[in-house]
């Protein structure tokens, strides 16, 4: 029996179109793979070295910047959505980056609570910054406290629903308090379950609502809100910011270093870069802060010559958040690992800093 070839192939213009299909097809899935690594972020965030600053770029004291040589350096860490690159580049880079989960960097607010959150803090910063810079000079100044912003609520909070982010709290249980800390340690001293009133403002409206008191991610009691100080600094003398896109308190330091310089014209720098971090507190004392490893990578990749890092006691219920030691010790710790030249300088206060500078040349 004889079989019709022509019947029993497959034309060569068909074959050809199956190929091209098919490798358009591999090519797609590629293109959506490579896009996929690129662009779509997993639930984690990667911190690397955001580099220096000059805080004469950024702030002005009585309309001017400080013309000394040297400068007084801020340092960031840049934080990056946790795509496959960015978390392989963290990998294979694991001296100078940190892998960090989405819940540990926000807090669980959104990406647009969260950038709030650091704009307050910021905000923050700056106001008891240039309240410690002229009280240390000598200058007449007022620091109104006028309640803490919320910027976060738990999931867990009776508030949820109540409190909105940029209210002000204002009161709890009809006490007044003069800073934040004296706010978190009255509530953390409240039993589990109590009833506690909360009095606030919210959109320039005095409102007063009713909660219980809950159980904290941290094993601590509380009523389950984020908050920052909401400050206002009252002066004659004028100091001016312009830090559009960066956040966070931990340029608060070096913020009261070049204010207190400048006003008292003490040439503290003599020439050198000086860079640092730390949160500043209306009694002048150093805050710790996060990511020291990547500002230290920051400053010495910038060039700077001291580093001024917190030297705070860690608490035996904190030190497994701090593994490898307070922010003095993992600063040291990645200064010799990347071989920096830098004068690590532990600091408690503003005013140890003061002196170091005065003393050293």
């Amino acid at each position: 029996m004889m079989v019709n070839k022509a019947a029993s192939q497959v034309s060569p213009q068909k074959g050809s179109f199956v190929k091209r299909f098919k490798w358009w097809l591999i090519g797609g899935f590629a293109l959506l793979a490579l896009a996929f690594c690129f662009i779509v972020p997993l639930p984690y965030y990667v911190e690397a070295p955001g580099g220096a600053f000059d805080i004469n770029q950024v702030m002005t004291v009585n309309g001017k910047t400080n013309k000394d040589k040297g400068s007084y350096n801020f340092v960031a860490v840049e934080v990056r959505p946790g795509t496959v690159v960015n978390l392989a580049y963290s990998w294979f880079n694991k001296d100078t980056t940190e892998i960090v989960s989405k819940e540990k960097i926000t807090g669980g607010a959104s990406t647009k609570d969260y950038e709030l959150m650091n704009q307050y803090y910021m905000e923050n910063s700056q106001n008891t910054a240039v309240y410690q810079a002229l009280k240390l000079s000598g200058k007449k100044v007022n620091l109104d406290y006028k309640g803490v912003y919320v910027l976060n609520i738990a999931d867990n909070s009776t508030f949820k629903g109540i409190l909105d982010i940029a209210d002000t709290v204002t009161g709890i249980n009809g006490k007044s308090f003069k800073s934040s800390k004296e706010l978190v340690k009255y509530v953390t001293g409240l039993k589990l379950g109590s009833k506690v009133t909360v009095q606030y403002t919210s959109q320039g409206k005095k409102e007063s609502s009713k909660g219980k008191v809950v159980k904290l991610k941290n094993g601590k009691n509380g009523i389950g809100i984020t908050l920052t100080d909401h400050t206002e600094v009252s002066s004659p003398e004028k100091v001016k910011f312009s830090t559009q896109g960066v956040g966070g308190p931990s340029a608060g330091l070096m913020f009261t270093l070049s204010i207190y310089d400048q006003l008292n014209k003490e040439n503290l720098l003599k020439g050198r870069m000086v860079a640092g971090t730390g949160t500043i507190e209306p009694d002048g004392s150093v805050g710790d802060i996060g990511g020291v490893s990547q500002k230290v990578v920051s400053a010495d990749k910038s060039g700077a010559e001291i580093f001024f890092v917190p030297d705070n006691p860690v608490t035996k219920a904190d030190k497994k958040y701090y593994p490898q030691g307070n922010n003095y010790q993992e600063a040291k710790m990645m200064a010799k690992k990347i071989d920096s030249k830098m004068k690590i300088v532990p600091v408690k206060t503003a005013q140890e800093a003061i002196d170091y500078l005065e003393k050293t040349k």
